[in-house]
């Protein structure tokens, strides 16, 4: 498709001019450009194919960067890029020293706040609103969100604090009824058919005895009360909630009619009191499927919301069949935990699968359609998440929490206060521990055994397969009075047998899987086979090193430990995670006070944020791949 606008923008002044045919010949060429390059190269799609209009339209109406627009998530950002100097650049997003995925206040003076978070952007703004009345300037303030992260709490308590302050502040709400799964909870389904409201009651009620009091055509005129019902839903009800909290309510309006979108804008941009504004869009708008059953094309929001590199498409804006990648083999580790939860259920009929609006993410779509009344998506809400899981495991009931390393930080004090403390059993299972890849800093788990391991009894472990997860989760629901969670990557299982049986582990038990003389590396999950292959390699120079599966970080296996410093006057940790926290921190703690004399090396993730990138890239940038790992301990040895 030939550009005639977009290939021209450098920044958002260079559409503020524009007539709105023009407008919207430019939303059609964001619109393609963005799928045929995502489709391409791989990315975030369906968020941002939604908001092409909003985009559009903020930036034409709005005077940025002086203008504030803080998004939410920020992978609904991709038009905002292109509207905002990157169009040079956008093929690079994603890459390894390319374009976030994501906001980056270090990218963009257009990106006032960065988040691959859900729920932060109405505090943020609010923030930055504050700060404009703290200084004495003059510049208007916008918060972008969608009705999925309106589920977290962190969401309303901004805009409690917003109605409270008072001044000109905008929040919109961009209503797709989607998150990443479909929505679920009272706050998206009051978007669309909350009629419990007494206002909203009281009216329906007397039209309806209003009308029964008609001579003639009642049948008829009731028809046409129950055909306007859902408009009186939209126009009342809404309203309400926002009112009640200190917002003036406008809309909800078509968020694909650009013309619309403007023109209420320009007449909403300067009210000098908070102001929520009410869009309907549609998540992967433009974007279509094919249904092999039907033959008819139709829109998936999940399926491309993002989207794997080399996935072009055919003339239809499906992706072609010769460019679907085959699932691997052995299955990544979301796909293991998905057959194992599955598998588990079939026996044990006290379980329970709980996740934050991550179904497909953290592989439980086949349990939830097998098991619809034993799985809980509770929204973007992952400390509701776990107080509720609480509340179950409280009654016998035994949850099994689906959540992301990274976004279990954001349920910290839950863990501790309403699971920990109370000592009760429930299991977390950390999809995306370690580098997590393209989608960056936001989202590489990198901290979860420094966050876990301070936290008293619960117990923390790592499997350094797929057939170790199995055992490990068997283990846990062994366990009965404490918290129990399994860190795994986003990456292959190495080994899987999807007939195996589980065994029940020893806690804090470590695993030899190479005896040595020379010294032990202590390796952390799939790290185990990067220290198996450095290890035979240092077997050739002369080298010849132990290597231990460190399956249980908390409690470690002190036996081990005991036995190794009488063999070893080396000792290396080696994990991806931080070292500050992490294993290494803790093998050091107990080699210092049990007067070990040698030499220990933790080898980690840096103590800085990592970018983004493939894993293979991270994984060599910061040392952990092979090739680098077997120089640094053949340096370590070199040197005694």
């Amino acid at each position: 498709m030939q550009l005639k606008f977009l290939s021209k923008i450098n920044s958002p002044k260079d559409i503020r001019g524009y007539s709105n045919d023009e407008l919207l010949e430019l939303c059609k060429e964001i619109r393609s450009y963005t799928i045929d390059t995502i489709t391409e190269i791989g990315g975030h799609l369906a968020p941002t194919l939604g908001v092409v209009e909003l985009s559009v339209a903020l930036h034409h109406v709005f005077d940025t960067p002086r203008d504030k627009l803080v998004w939410d998530v920020g992978h609904q950002g991709y038009a905002h890029k292109l509207l905002t100097g990157r169009f040079n650049d956008f093929k690079t997003i994603r890459k390894y020293n390319g374009l976030s995925g994501f906001l980056k206040r270090s990218e963009s003076e257009y990106d006032v706040i960065g988040a691959g978070h859900a729920s932060t952007s109405i505090s943020a703004a609010l923030g930055i609103a504050e700060a404009r009345k703290q200084k004495d300037e003059n510049y208007r303030v916008a918060a972008i969100i969608g009705d999925g992260s309106m589920t977290g709490g962190l969401a309303f308590e901004g805009i409690n604090n917003a109605g409270h302050l008072g001044k000109q502040f905008l929040v919109i709400l961009n209503d797709n009824e989607m998150s990443i799964s479909p929505n679920v909870g009272a706050i998206s389904r009051y978007f669309t058919r909350l009629i419990s409201n007494p206002l909203y009651n009281r009216v329906r009620n007397e039209f309806w005895d209003m009308t029964g009091k008609l001579p003639v055509a009642r049948s008829k005129t009731r028809t046409l009360i129950k055909k306007i019902e859902e408009s009186l839903k939209s126009l009342i009800v809404p309203g309400i909630l926002f009112d009640e909290l200190g917002f003036r309510y406008f809309g909800p309006i078509d968020g694909h009619d650009l013309s619309e979108v403007v023109n209420t804008l320009n007449n909403i941009k300067d009210i000098q009191n908070p102001v929520l504004l009410h869009i309907l869009t549609k998540k992967g708008k433009g974007m279509v499927s094919l249904d092999m059953e039907t033959g008819e094309y139709h829109d998936d929001a999940v399926k491309f919301h993002a989207v794997k590199a080399g996935s072009n498409q055919d003339g239809q804006g499906n992706i072609k069949k010769e460019n679907i990648v085959e699932k691997s083999s052995p299955p990544i580790f979301q796909d293991v935990f998905g057959k194992l939860v599955c598998e588990i259920a079939q026996n044990r009929k006290d379980t329970v699968c709980i996740t934050a609006a991550m179904r497909e993410g953290t592989g439980l779509v086949p349990y939830s359609k097998m098991y619809p009344n034993r799985y809980y998506d509770v929204g973007i809400a992952e400390g509701h998440a776990v107080t509720f899981a609480s509340g179950l495991a409280s009654q016998g009931i035994r949850p099994i929490v689906a959540i992301y390393s990274t976004f279990l930080q954001r349920a910290y004090d839950h863990i501790i206060h309403d699971c920990a403390i109370q000592h009760l059993p429930v299991i977390f299972c950390l999809d995306r521990s370690g580098i997590a890849g393209e989608d960056g800093p936001t989202h590489h788990g990198s901290l979860d055994l420094s966050y876990l391991r301070c936290i008293q009894d619960l117990i923390l472990t790592a499997p350094k397969n797929g057939n170790e997860f199995r055992n490990l989760l068997h283990t846990a629901l062994n366990i009965s009075d404490k918290p129990f969670a399994i860190r795994y990557p986003k990456a292959s299982s190495i080994e899987f047998d999807e007939s195996g049986q589980m065994e029940l582990l020893p806690i804090g038990s470590w695993e030899v899987c190479k005896e040595g003389i020379d010294g032990t590396i202590l390796a952390v999950g799939p790290m185990v086979y990067n220290a198996l292959d450095v290890s035979k390699k240092l077997d050739s120079i002369g080298f010849n090193l132990e290597v231990v599966n460190c399956r249980f970080i908390k409690p470690m296996d002190t036996s081990y430990l005991k036995s190794a410093v009488s063999k070893f006057s080396n000792f290396i940790t080696l994990e991806e995670s931080n070292t500050t926290g992490g294993l290494g921190d803790g093998v050091s703690s107990w080699l210092l006070e049990n007067n070990f004399k040698g030499k220990l090396k933790r080898i980690g993730l840096p103590d800085s944020f990592v970018q983004h990138g493939s894993r293979a890239e991270i994984l060599k940038s910061v040392g952990l791949d092979n090739e680098t790992l077997f120089e640094s301990i053949k340096l370590i040895f070199n040197s005694n």
